[in-house]
């Protein structure tokens, strides 16, 4: 039972916390205008199909830095049961205390960077000048250059630290890579990373990576590791707060801020419940986006610039062909639940 609790008290903390704080930001955001101030361009590969889904009035009048309130409300909470339990010492607030250096040391520490480097990214382009703000290719270079550092630093870390170079592989027993463990860490990372470009549409991104947070608190509560869970469960609260204000319209879009921070961490969490083979089920939505963007790179480049989709990635090519927004969201979060039960169903019984 009090298992439960340490899992649900600081998720529904996380959540308050996150509504408390967003009309300070809310206030920051507006009062600064920190929004894209030019519409977005893809080079030579801009159609009337892209102009169509991008910029937006909205697009170009919504702060698109929200996601600093899911990090911020995850450290407060933090911060603040890890207080109470040292002021006021007992069983219920040490018992509440889920930072731990075995089990949530690490994916706050990368949740913390990651956010930061997407911030500085965020900013950049908001209000940065120069080449390197006008050349996407170049800043997107230098976070995936972010990203493999993260990767290899966590990497060498699990594999020297924490002895750990084996993977699990559903109904087969677990697979030991040894040295290959690392780069095989850093591919995985670089892949969920890949998936960010699902925040896209109001209520998409938050929707999606809400539900994947909770299938992960759920395998790590069955794996017994409480602290984890919790900490997954701590950061769908705030999802969720985001959320509450991302529906349309939205007050403001989670960003690089977000959505880096939330897939480099997720990578870190996959890996620390020994279960990152079924990662790709329980977010087959991510998935899914990824790949539609490497099937329109590969298919214009190599193909006589044939397009396979309208406009990618997948969510953007549903609405270039007519669907509302709206029907996109939904449909994208009942598939997600779904999938993400399917996900946590097998990685228990395997």
């Amino acid at each position: 039972m009090i298992d439960v609790v340490k899992i649900v008290v600081p998720s529904v903390l996380t959540f308050f916390l996150a509504i408390l704080i967003t009309p300070f930001f809310t206030n920051l955001f507006y009062k600064h205008k920190m929004w894209r101030k030019s519409p977005r361009t893809e080079s030579d590969i801009t159609t009337d199909d892209f102009v169509k889904v991008h910029n937006t009035k909205e697009e170009l009048s919504t702060p698109r830095i929200g996601g600093i309130i899911i990090w911020v409300s995850v450290l407060l909470t933090v911060l603040i049961i890890y207080l109470l339990s040292i002021i006021f010492p007992g069983d219920l607030t040490g018992k509440l205390n889920f930072f731990s250096r075995g089990q949530t040391l690490i994916p706050l520490a990368v949740l913390v960077l990651a956010s930061l480097i997407g911030l500085v990214d965020d900013l950049l382009q908001i209000f940065g000048k120069g080449g390197y703000a006008k050349d996407p290719s170049l800043y997107g270079n230098i976070k995936i250059i972010c990203v493999v550092l993260i990767g290899l630093v966590i990497g060498l870390w699990f594999y020297d630290k924490l002895e750990i170079s084996t993977v699990h592989i559903p109904f087969g027993g677990e697979l030991d890579l040894g040295l290959l463990f690392i780069p095989f860490f850093i591919t995985v990372m670089l892949a969920v990373f890949s998936t960010s470009v699902v925040d896209g549409m109001d209520g998409l991104s938050g929707g999606i990576m809400a539900t994947i947070f909770t299938a992960y608190s759920i395998i790590a509560f069955a794996n017994n590791q409480i602290d984890i869970s919790a900490l997954c469960g701590v950061i769908a609260g705030g999802i969720l707060a985001f959320l509450w204000f991302n529906i349309p319209p939205a007050r403001f879009y989670m960003g690089e801020t977000g959505m880096l921070g939330l897939t480099v961490t997720l990578s870190v969490i996959a890996f620390l419940t020994n279960s990152v083979l079924v990662l790709p089920i329980i977010a087959i939505p991510l998935v899914a986006t990824s790949l539609s963007v490497i099937i329109q790179m590969i298919s214009y480049k190599y193909f006589n610039k044939y397009r396979v989709f309208k406009v990618a990635p997948l969510h953007h090519h549903f609405e270039a062909i007519g669907w509302s927004r709206e029907k996109i969201v939904m449909r994208y979060w009942i598939i997600s639940v779904i999938f993400a039960i399917s996900g946590v169903i097998l990685a228990l019984i395997s």
